[in-house]
């Protein structure tokens, strides 16, 4: 959709997708896949980590994607910014020294995630600004996820501007770090909106189509490796170290 420059790594790379890290809630609820328990969480981890791989942000994934680097890693996202990432997450990656990027939306930290709302999925409590400190303060890096969690694509342009744009600076001026990396609430987004990610100086997009990064991907948008509940670890390696989601794509 763009021609953005594109990366440069030599083998795939695996960009992990996480949302909530958080007991299973009942069943029947809308989108109970996307809760992965703290103990399936941390077998996750485990087993890339007995593997030799290094969970990285997508920061110091960086130099790998741009062929800088070469080793055995791959990418930990979480989408929304959670506060069950903070409380069973955390002590996981810092245990194992790995880092990742929590997706933020900025003007709904410390509330809920009520974009939610309308489809029945229960709502679960945000970081608030004290929490995402403790999360940057831990090792891990912060993402912007737009200001509200919005459709893009529904969006007058300069509405889509202040959504990009203005999570950045809400972000970086709480945090008093970088925010370079984004992430397209619900993988909507257009070429329009992948001019204006540049524009705003973001460094990466990552997208909800499956599939590892290749070389020749664009910055702008990344595949990824979806975890879900029912993600066993040989499932995980076969996401990870296969092409088997990337046939999917």
């Amino acid at each position: 959709m763009t021609d953005a420059p594109t990366t440069r790594n030599r083998r795939p790379i695996a960009i992990l997708t996480y949302h909530q890290i958080a007991p299973a809630p009942p069943k029947g609820t809308p989108y109970r896949s996307l809760v992965v328990a703290p103990q399936d969480f941390a077998r996750h981890m485990q087993i890339l980590h007995r593997l030799g791989y290094q969970g990285l942000s997508m920061s110091a994934l960086m130099p790998y994607l741009r062929g800088e680097k070469e080793g055995k890693v791959f990418g930990i996202t979480f989408d929304d910014g959670y506060q069950n990432n903070l409380e069973h997450a955390l002590p996981v990656l810092q245990r194992l020294g790995f880092s990742s990027t929590c997706y933020v939306v900025s003007q709904r930290m410390g509330q809920t995630n009520v974009w939610d709302a309308e489809k029945g999925i229960p709502q679960v409590p945000l970081m608030n600004g004290a929490q995402l400190q403790q999360w940057i303060a831990g090792g891990q890096e912060a993402g912007a996820h737009t200001r509200h969690h919005v459709h893009l694509p529904a969006m007058h342009a300069a509405q889509c501007e202040d959504e990009i744009r203005g999570c950045r600076a809400e972000l970086e001026q709480l945090l008093g770090v970088p925010v370079q990396h984004f992430c397209y609430p619900y993988g909507e987004y257009t070429s329009a909106h992948i001019q204006q990610l540049m524009q705003s100086g973001y460094l990466s997009a990552t997208t909800t189509q499956p599939g590892r990064a290749y070389a020749a991907s664009s910055w702008w948008e990344l595949r990824r490796v979806s975890v879900v509940r029912r993600t066993s670890r040989w499932g995980l390696l076969l996401k990870v170290l296969t092409g088997f989601k990337d046939r999917q794509a």
